[in-house]
């Protein structure tokens, strides 16, 4: 019955579920939840290879960032992969959910994308810019803005920086915080959105983008896309072939040659 419910709530959730799995982790099954892109779409290239080492691959499709962290500390799902590490610890902090991180895959570079204008030297005071509602990325949305001389930050800002920590704000930008799902449709009514790379992709807009974090910069170094696992779970044999599948030559040359540099391997 717990599975059922689960299995409902999670449909009426809209995800693109492909079922509730009867079997545990324990029963070589591996269930994974994912961001439909690049995420699903990376995890589809190994599941040969899970094959290949006496387990079955399921990938279970989430569409937002909150769900597959409850699936994951439910167990639902045995592992997810969708978010960066300090979205990870921030998710952590705030649901009392015990996950941690076993493989970091892939950088997918924050982009500030319009269907208004080709260049970021195009603002105008007063500008509307759309940036994601949640803590981690929300930061790493405005450290964007702010290497890009659009506003200057207090000092004393990090990855936890929200909008009142902006000291200087010299083109009158007027902010809207929305959930990064979502940021691809409010495109149109926007001059600018900063959007994560996986729903840039999903939205089919990469065409509109105007600049992107450096692959030097801060975010590069802390913001890979990991593989989650509940903890207590890193050991499992389960989780070690599926790290161990994902961390190869073929997987990162899939990357490099699907999403060229809108998304980039790390392993």
């Amino acid at each position: 019955m717990k599975k059922i419910i689960s299995c409902l709530v999670l449909f009426s959730s809209l995800i693109v579920f492909s079922g509730c799995s009867k079997n545990s982790i324990d029963d070589k099954i591996i269930v994974v939840g994912a961001s439909p892109a690049p995420h699903a779409q990376i995890l589809e290239q190994i599941k040969d290879d899970v094959s290949a080492r006496g387990y079955t691959l399921e990938i279970v499709e989430f569409s937002d960032y909150y769900l597959p962290n409850i699936a994951l500390q439910s167990g639902e799902i045995d592992a997810n992969y969708f978010q960066h590490l300090p979205y990870l610890l921030d998710f952590n902090k705030n649901n009392n959910t015990d996950l941690t991180s076993v493989l970091a895959v892939h950088f997918e570079p924050l982009g500030i994308y319009s269907n208004k204008h080709s260049q970021i030297s195009e603002i105008e005071y007063g500008s509307k810019i759309a940036i994601p509602n949640d803590t981690s990325n929300g930061a790493r949305a405005l450290l964007l803005l702010e290497a890009n001389n659009l506003i200057t930050l207090k000092n004393n800002a990090v990855f936890e920086t929200k909008l009142s920590d902006i000291k200087d704000n010299p083109y009158g930008i007027i902010f809207s915080e929305i959930e990064a799902v979502n940021l691809p449709n409010v495109l149109p009514d926007v001059d600018y959105a900063i959007i994560n790379g996986n729903y840039a992709i999903d939205a089919g807009i990469l065409d509109k983008v105007v600049l992107t974090e450096s692959t030097e910069s801060e975010a590069a170094l802390t913001k890979a896309n990991i593989i989650a696992v509940k903890n207590g779970n890193q050991e499992k044999e389960a989780i070690k072939v599926l790290v161990e599948c994902l961390s190869t030559d073929k997987v990162k040359k899939y990357i490099q040659e699907t999403f060229g540099s809108s998304v980039i391997p790390v392993f």
